[in-house]
């Protein structure tokens, strides 16, 4: 099965994703710059929310380099991605609206811990899929991924913490961030797993 269209689809969720994100932040009734303070919360919860659906698109990109064969599993794991993406503008929303509050913030990790494991799923998905994947297992590291285990115990935090009062509020936002700088700058083990394979083909 040719995985362009699944790229191709992907993409489209992502930009619509971010579009929702967008439209949410209300333009306010004043012309003073005054009148801008008041959407602090929500930009700054659009700006996380951004960046956050930024990272997976570029790593999704890059994992998609990889992939040689793609299955029904493949589209269906790509589909429980896209799902936990698309609730982005919602907890997005509701934590900026209400200026972090406790609900909205525990929503908000919960969102993103279903994200992260919606993408290790469909790394799994793309590994066992077909042998000629294995690059990206290869990538990865299997169980030993420290990077994913980190931000997968960031994001209970970030669940969890808000329970406990103003302080647990603040640790989520800076768990939340925290993984957002982690995962900034793309995944250079995939870039240098295909470099390797680049260079093994040019040589036979």
């Amino acid at each position: 099965m040719n995985k362009s269209r699944l790229e191709a689809f992907s993409d489209g969720v992502l930009a619509i994703i971010i579009t929702i994100m967008v439209l949410e932040l209300k333009i306010p009734e004043g012309h003073e710059w005054s009148d801008l303070r008041t959407l602090w919360p929500k930009f700054l919860a659009y700006a996380i929310s951004f960046i956050y659906v930024g990272i997976y698109w570029n790593n999704h990109h890059h994992m998609m380099h990889t992939v040689r064969r793609v299955n029904g599993t493949i589209l269906w794991a790509n589909l429980h991605l896209l799902f936990w993406l698309s609730l982005f503008p919602f907890v997005s929303g509701w934590a900026g609206e209400s200026h972090f509050a406790a609900n909205p913030m525990t929503s908000y990790g919960f969102v993103a811990l279903m994200c992260g494991a919606a993408y290790t799923l469909l790394v799994v998905a793309i590994v066992r899929a077909d042998p000629q994947n294995n690059l990206l297992e290869q990538a990865t590291g299997g169980a030993s991924d420290r990077k994913g285990i980190l931000s997968v115990a960031a994001y209970v935090i970030a669940t969890v913490s808000p329970f406990f009062g103003q302080a647990g509020v603040i640790l989520s936002g800076v768990m939340l961030i925290g993984v957002a700088l982690m995962w900034l700058i793309p995944d250079k083990r995939i870039e240098r797993i295909l470099e390797q394979a680049e260079i093994r083909r040019t040589k036979n």
